[in-house]
């Protein structure tokens, strides 16, 4: 399994939102380079990065942030807020980043996200952002009233290979992530990336007997609760 840290950019810094709220917004590092450069160091396989002006706004604020990145590490990276155009996309994938998550633009527009996927392949991955078993969109402020699993199982007949999937209720609360519903989603054909309240050794290790593809790890890792390194460890010596 690989452990996403993640980076959640807001005005040009590294912070993360309770439940998906704007108003709760902790700050952890004000230079997202760096953070990167120190989650590389720490044996990380993988970088998760979303724009979280740019889910809220559409805008692409933290694109220079995003560049900065790419150039200052050597491991791949994935990244997701406010990608609804495929120029966006273009320009990311140019950039160097190594997959594009669509969330908003997934939802609203299927014919759009068959048309990328169709294109880019494995390099589109699309988030499911989930609230009470229903799809949420715009930065988690609406509800779509459409029935997360069922989503996932109709992105999968398009074609999609990755999956991130977020229970906001969980996310950022510290309390334990929703291991019923990966259940679930780990019995589709997709790889699933778990996200929203990993914060104990018990969530990486169900979702490890889970084989559940990958976890997105990020207020755990800020606030100490979580060691990377060692969750890194704990995987890569898995033996079901």
């Amino acid at each position: 399994m690989i452990i996403f840290p993640a980076i959640d950019l807001l005005n040009e810094k590294c912070v993360r939102l309770t439940q998906g709220d704007y108003n709760q917004v902790e700050v952890f590092n004000s230079d997202p380079v760096a953070q990167a450069k120190i989650f590389e160091s720490q044996g990380a396989k993988f970088l998760h990065m979303v724009d979280l002006d740019g889910a809220k706004e559409g805008s692409q604020k933290n694109f220079d942030v995003i560049k900065r990145v790419r150039e200052a590490i050597n491991i791949p990276i994935q990244v997701g807020g406010g990608i609804r155009d495929e120029e966006r996309i273009r320009l990311l994938l140019d950039l160097g980043v190594d997959r594009v998550i669509l969330g908003t633009a997934a939802v609203k527009n299927l014919p759009f996200l068959q048309e990328m996927l169709d294109k880019y392949g494995d390099k589109i991955v699309v988030s499911v952002d989930a609230k009470e078993g229903k799809v949420a969109t715009h930065g988690w402020i609406e509800d779509s009233g459409i029935d997360s699993v069922e989503f996932v199982k109709k992105l999968i007949s398009m074609g999609l290979k990755t999956l991130v999937y977020t229970d906001i209720a969980k996310d950022g609360m510290m309390e334990g992530t929703n291991l019923s519903v990966y259940e679930i989603i780990n019995k589709l054909d997709i790889n699933l990336i778990a996200s929203g309240g990993v914060s104990r050794m018990y969530d990486i290790e169900e979702l490890l007997k889970m084989d559940t593809y990958g976890a997105i790890v990020g207020k755990a890792i800020y606030a100490g609760a979580l060691n990377l390194e060692e969750l890194i460890k704990l995987c890569d010596n898995y033996d079901k």
